[in-house]
Formats: C-alpha cells, structure tokens, sequence
C-alpha cells in the first residue's frame, strides 16, 4: 500500500487555497514572498495540517508569536542566530502538531537524522515537484 493519495480535484483545490494565501503575503527584500524553496514548503505544510484539522489556526498563531517572543527574550542576536520569519513559522508548527500528539520528538528526530545524513545531491536527475507553483505576476 502507498498511502493515501488525494485526487487531481482535491490537490488542485489545495493549491489555489495556498496559492491564494501566498498571493496575500506583503512582500520582502527582492519582491519575493519566500527566500527559500523550504519556506514555501513549511508554509504549505502548516496550511495543509489546518485544512485537515489537526490544529487550530489560534494555537499555531500563538505558538509563532511565542517562538518570536523567546527569540527576543533571548536577546535577538542576529549574528548569533539569524532573524528567520519561516524558522519560527516552522518551529511553530514543530509544536503545536507535537503538542496535538500528531508529531512526536522521536519521531522528529530520526526524520531529521534521516534527511541530514542524505546527501544534497542525492536524485538530483529526478525531478521535485514543488508543491506549489506561485504565479510571479500577482
């Protein structure tokens, strides 16, 4: 068994509800909502977790405004550890689905240990999709 694999019509309705909340972001340095393919990654993860109801939007929000806030408390030394909005997003959802039981550490961990230990170019001839496309002119 593969796992589930929604159809053309539910990931299409996926992509223009993400593509529509990307469109709505301000925009950053060079015009760009995301610096980096993975930002746009941990975006469309936290909005895909919301739609399929393991969390409230509430819960991510105050858990993002408390990751900001330790940042700060911790004195917000951006040679130390850089100003990232999409590192807090993701340390936001890293606990609000842990907190929901939805994602353990251990689990966390091993996929982390998984991913570092693959190296960068690996099926690097095969192609990645992302999982959404932003139109550039909105």
């Amino acid at each position: 068994m593969t796992g589930f694999r929604p159809d053309a019509t539910e990931l299409g309705d996926a992509r223009r509800r993400v593509e529509a909340l990307v469109a709505e972001l301000p925009a950053r340095s060079g015009d760009t909502s995301f610096d980096e393919p993975w930002e746009l990654r941990a975006f469309a993860m936290a909005v895909a977790a919301y739609h399929n109801g393991q969390y409230e939007w509430s819960e991510f929000q105050l858990s993002l405004i408390e990751s900001i806030r330790q940042w700060e408390a911790d004195g917000g030394d951006a040679a130390a550890a850089p100003w990232s909005y999409y590192e807090h997003w993701l340390t936001a959802l890293e606990t609000v689905l842990a907190g929901n039981g939805v994602l353990s550490d251990a689990a966390l961990d091993d996929r982390t240990r998984e991913v570092l230990a693959t190296p960068r170019a690996k099926n690097h001839h095969e192609p990645h999709y992302e999982p959404v496309a932003v139109d550039p002119a909105r």
